[in-house]
């Protein structure tokens, strides 16, 4: 039986796999003055000029409505974090006409940031629970789960308009390696250290030290650096004591043209 909650987030999640019952709207790409669809283009290093765009709200409306014609009795809409996307706010002025309830849940991060919550939310929704419980159980993990990331340059981060210029400065003029952090839905600076592989056994001690002793589950996500990500996940699995869940993930085209390639990140969430 399907359950009578669903779930509709956006391609941010970069979710490994998409379970049951979960939807994803496609931010767009554009290319030249053309858009795309998150996941139909070409690879980044190709594109010149390349912007992204959040899904129009008319894509969320149709997520919504196909929802409820499917016989869903709630819908609870999780995404990207609204200081760094209008996304949260097509999703709303969506549901404010949908034809049933609908949730918005605004994860104040991104890729499996939110991710996470998504299969929080999924698997609640599987189990059977009520529509508040959903969104109870979507916000709380978004408000446990930790991201760190570390970038080559942030120059593409200053490009986007993610980060401060004052900050882009001082990484370019010292050769610094910005270890970063998602926090209150911002990215911002965490620490600077000299090489990338510093930077690497920074976030992994980073990871640890958020894990604790309680049972968490673990994304690596990486933009065209493979080998490194598989290499860094390798090594927490020995050194996280309670991990349930360990995953490798690239992400996509909307957050490889703010990070740049050779991007790693780490995010810890309670294991639900």
């Amino acid at each position: 039986m399907s359950p009578s909650v669903v779930i509709v987030t956006d391609s941010t999640a970069y979710l490994p796999a998409v379970p049951p019952g979960v939807t994803v709207v496609p931010l767009q790409v554009i290319v030249g003055g053309r858009p795309y669809d998150e996941g139909t283009q070409a690879g980044i290093g190709e594109w010149t000029p390349v912007t992204t765009s959040r899904p129009a709200p008319h894509r969320f409306a149709a997520a919504y409505a196909a929802a409820f014609s499917s016989g869903a009795t709630g819908v609870v809409s999780v995404h990207l974090s609204g200081d760094l996307s209008g996304t949260a706010e097509a999703a709303r002025l969506a549901a404010a006409e949908a034809p049933g309830p609908v949730e918005v849940v605004d994860s104040r991060s991104i890729a499996m940031g939110l991710g996470f919550p998504v299969l929080a939310a999924a698997r609640a929704a599987e189990a059977g629970r009520t529509l508040a419980d959903v969104v109870t159980i979507a916000a709380t993990s978004a408000a446990h789960t930790e991201t760190y990331f570390y970038v080559d340059t942030l120059e593409y981060l200053r490009r986007g308009g993610r980060i401060g210029a004052a900050a882009t400065l001082v990484g370019s003029a010292l050769a610094i390696k910005p270890i970063l952090h998602l926090e209150g839905g911002r990215i911002v600076p965490l620490e600077k250290v000299r090489t990338a592989a510093r930077a690497i056994a920074r976030l992994e001690d980073l990871a640890v030290a958020t894990a604790g002793e309680e049972p968490v589950d673990v994304a690596v996500q990486h933009l065209s650096a493979q080998g490194r990500a598989e290499a860094s996940a390798e090594r927490l699995s020995k050194r996280l004591r309670k991990l349930v869940r360990l995953s490798v993930v690239e992400v996509g085209a909307v957050i490889g043209v703010h990070v740049g390639p050779g991007a790693l990140g780490i995010t810890v969430s309670p294991s639900s």
